[in-house]
């Protein structure tokens, strides 16, 4: 199934019910919460409180995208905030899969992102221990971004592998995307895609997620 999840990044930040409402009220059903720490990217965006206060307002799946370093001391903090899926990061670890384990001991989605310049390759050994897999199609750290298609060779492998595998594996793409480019991502075989503000900035929300969701399910995976 296809979802699409907007970045609240992009969102107002002085309004953030409001606009959280209005994206769930436009047809979102998942919540991209972009976490930075000025350290392992460069740029501070919001934590574990910010959260936790949404989470009181909001039935969306959070989607919790941990660009920090060292992700393992957090674990804690995203789970009592009200995280559905901790997505961090392969290069921000020296031991992804004690990460892996610490989210799954909680009952929760364990996400493995990889960065633009990382190759494919070294997220294919823990694609059978993770929910979901994250293709950043942007470099992270900041909104506005434009799309990288090249990265999308990325998702092409990650789902034929998960398909040869039998995996159940979902496919995140974030950065750049589009009404114009969301078929590409599909197509390649993302089935979850984040969007900032294509979404949050859009006068017609919920035209904007529809149209997204038509582009999306007319391109499916094509192997």
């Amino acid at each position: 199934m296809i979802h699409i999840a907007p970045s609240l990044l992009a969102a107002d930040f002085a309004n953030l019910e409001e606009s959280v409402k209005r994206v769930t009220d436009a047809g979102a059903t998942y919540l991209h919460l972009d976490v930075m720490d000025g350290l392992f990217v460069p740029n501070i965006s919001f934590g574990a409180p910010v959260i936790s206060a949404l989470r009181k307002k909001s039935n969306l799946c959070f989607d919790v995208h941990l660009m920090i370093q060292d992700p393992i001391r957090y674990i804690d903090a995203f789970t009592k905030a009200g995280a559905d899926i901790i997505t961090f990061h392969l290069e921000s670890c020296k031991d992804p899969r004690a990460v892996i384990r610490e989210i799954r001991a909680r009952d929760l989605k364990c996400g493995l992102a990889i960065s633009p310049a990382t190759p494919v390759e070294e997220i294919l050994p823990y694609l059978s221990e993770i929910q979901m897999a994250l293709v950043m199609t942007v470099v992270p750290g900041f909104g506005g971004q434009a799309f990288m298609p090249e990265c999308l060779e990325k998702v092409r492998v990650i789902r034929r592998i998960a398909k040869r595998d039998k995996l159940k594996l979902d496919i995140e793409v974030d950065g750049g995307i589009n009404e114009e480019n969301v078929a590409l991502t599909t197509a390649a075989g993302a089935n979850i895609i984040v969007s900032g503000s294509t979404i949050f900035r859009s006068k017609r929300p919920k035209l904007t997620i529809a149209n997204m969701l038509k582009a999306a399910n007319a391109n499916p995976f094509r192997g």
